[in-house]
Order: C-alpha cells, then structure tokens, then sequence
C-alpha cells in the first residue's frame, strides 16, 4: 500500500474554523508536490489531559497522534489506521489510531522509575525539566520500533509497515520508513506544545506533510527528472521555512498559512478532513474479547469485590463483571 495523497475534490468545503481539529490538504501543480496540513487541540486535550501523562511522555503522544493523522489522511482506505511505536525505554509503547469517520484516540504505557532516571532525577527522584528532551527518541524510547498498520475488516488483508526507531524525531522515523519502503519522496515536519492558559493546560499539534506525485497523476510527462529534483527541494524548503509560532497558532487559519508558505506556487485546496477525539470501545466488544478467553483464565482479572474488572487503555473507562455476568457472556457462545 503506498501513502499517496488522497485529496476530496471539494475545495468549497476547506473554509476551517482555527480551533477544530483536522486535515486541510492541498496540491501545488506547479511542483507536481501534493500535501497536508494537520493541526490538533481539543483532541490532544481530551485524551492527554485525561490521563494525566508526564510532560515527557505526553509531549511524544502529541507528536505520535498528529503524525498518526498526517499519514492516516494520505491514503484510501475504509477502517482504521493504527500507529504504534514501542521500544526498550522509559516510554514502553505509544499507540494512537485514526478511523476513516475522524475518530482519533491514543494512549502511552511508561516506565516512572525510567524515565525519572532518563531525564535527569533531582534530590528526591523528582525528574528536573521535566518536558521531553530534543531529539528524544533514543533517550526515551531506546531500541524499538515503528509500526503503521491499515486494518479494513476482517474480509480485506491487513496491510502494515514496520521499521526500527532510527532517528532523533518522530519526523525523522517516518522519513526512515518512507525511504526504505520506496515511497515517493515525503518530507514531514512535526511541532508540538502545551500551554497554560488561568491554571488550565492546552495542547496544540501540528504536522505539515508534503510528497512528489508521479509523473502521470502531476501531469508532467515532459518534465525532467532534474527539473522534477529542483521542484522536490523548494517545496522542501518551503515546508521546512514554516515556524512552529505559525503552525500552532490557533488564530492563523490553515488556509491562510499554507497560502503564506507556497503563495508563489499557488496551492490549490480541497476538503477539509475534520477529527474528533472518540473511543470505539463498548462493553459488547469486552464481551467478545472476554468469551475469546477460558472462563478459569479470567481470575487474574478479579478485583477484591471478585468482580471481573477490564479497563480501556484509550479512554480509562472501566467495564466489572460479576458471575452472573460471566454466565451469560459464555452462554450467547454455546
């Protein structure tokens, strides 16, 4: 499956309000380049702020959930596309996953002791600094693994792209990905912060992604290869020139900055593609995971009531079982 630029053909439809969540792709002709600006807020505060995660390892979500959404919006496809980025570090693993209707959620399994250590423990083991060092996926991931995995239903072929944690960035793993997996060439740059605004925290994410077309779908058969190469490396720099004042701020439309870095090219915009932080998770889907398991296997998972307890990791709820309960989930599989 190749991340080739999916765009909707309705430019009408890219008029955003700053503060939403979602994709604004758009398509400069005049280079044979398509992209995506992905900006993130209230969905980064709903699933960060609920699990109260440390700076460090919340800072890497961010970056994980908007990259996650940068490369989901780049392909065609009906289902779910899942990131996952797990190693040997303090931070243990990362998952975010984004549906095709713009459902995104993430969560993040951490190592305290670890991670107190990898940035620096003060005194009292309290860590100093406390934000997520630059450049921090060898310090806080250590060897690991990056993986993208498209998942249609269980009548199509899952498709997935793995590859290790070679680099200082998250943006620096994708390139590794795109380069050993013979993409097309894609450039992608990440920003990602909190703010504190009268005591309450906000976070802003955002992800400018941009990638060569083929010749054919540019429509520049007689283009040369060294004028394709020079077109490449300004939509590049370009990318590359915005600041990460201008891709966060929640008052700069995305319209308005992706007409201020390729104004000269022209970028022609198509629909905007709104996200929503939500989790799939439902007690019938513990149900069937639940009678997937040995009925004796499940004491491990008594609480002191004995009651069956199974929390979702994306959004904390916690689903209890009493035997009654268990009686009828492994009645319905007889």
């Amino acid at each position: 499956m190749s991340f080739l630029m999916a765009s909707s053909e309705d430019p009408s439809s890219s008029d955003e309000r700053p503060a939403q969540d979602g994709a604004l792709p758009f398509q400069l002709d005049a280079l044979g380049v398509r992209g995506r600006l992905v900006r993130l807020g209230p969905s980064l505060d709903a699933v960060i702020e609920r699990h109260g995660y440390p700076l460090a390892v919340a800072r890497p979500l961010a970056e994980a959930m908007v990259l996650c959404a940068a490369l989901a919006t780049s392909l065609k496809y009906d289902g779910i596309f899942t990131l996952q980025i797990s190693g040997d570090g303090p931070i243990r693993l990362l998952v975010t996953d984004l549906t095709t209707d713009g459902a995104l959620r993430g969560y993040a399994q951490f190592d305290s002791w670890k991670l107190a250590v990898a940035l620096g423990a003060g005194p009292n083991g309290i860590p100093q600094g406390g934000d997520a060092p630059e450049g921090y996926v060898p310090k806080l991931f250590g060897r690991g693994r990056l993986a993208f995995t498209v998942d249609q239903g269980q009548h199509t072929q899952r498709y997935q792209g793995v590859v290790p944690l070679e680099g200082a960035t998250l943006a620096d793993c994708a390139h590794t990905y795109f380069r050993q997996s013979e993409q097309l060439p894609t450039g992608i740059k990440i920003e990602a912060r909190r703010t504190t605004d009268n005591g309450t925290h906000h976070w802003r994410a955002a992800a400018l992604m941009v990638q060569q077309m083929p010749e054919f779908d540019a429509g520049r058969i007689d283009v040369d290869r060294e004028q394709r190469e020079d077109d490449w490396r300004k939509a590049v720099i370009l990318m590359a020139s915005a600041t990460e004042a201008e891709m966060l701020d929640p008052k700069l439309p995305a319209m308005t900055l992706l007409h201020r870095l390729f104004h000269a090219e022209q970028p022609r915009l198509f629909a905007r593609r709104p996200f929503v932080a939500r989790c799939r998770c439902s007690r019938e889907r513990i149900d069937r995971v639940l009678r997937s398991i040995r009925r004796e296997e499940l004491d491990d998972l008594r609480d002191k009531s004995g009651r069956v307890a199974v929390k979702c990791e994306f959004c904390s709820t916690e689903y209890t079982y009493d035997d009654r309960d268990l009686d009828r989930i492994y009645a319905s599989a007889a």
